[in-house]
């Protein structure tokens, strides 16, 4: 079974190519992602979102398996 996951986020549809999409969608609308950035230009490190997210992207994939 392949699930599909879409967010309506301002007036647009974007669809999540893996997890890790979805994580950062969940992150932004509830303010989590907002909190994390402001952390990490606080502290001067990096916090990795872009990273993760690509690796969970990879990992754990939406779409046809064929």
């Amino acid at each position: 079974m392949v699930y599909q996951i879409k967010f309506n986020l301002m007036d647009q549809e974007i669809q999540s190519r893996g997890l890790g999409d979805t994580i950062e969608k969940i992150t932004k609308v509830t303010g989590i992602k907002a909190v994390v950035e402001a952390v990490s230009k606080a502290t001067g490190k990096p916090c990795g979102c872009q990273e993760r997210k690509e690796a969970l992207n990879k990992q754990f994939p939406y779409g046809d398996k064929k």
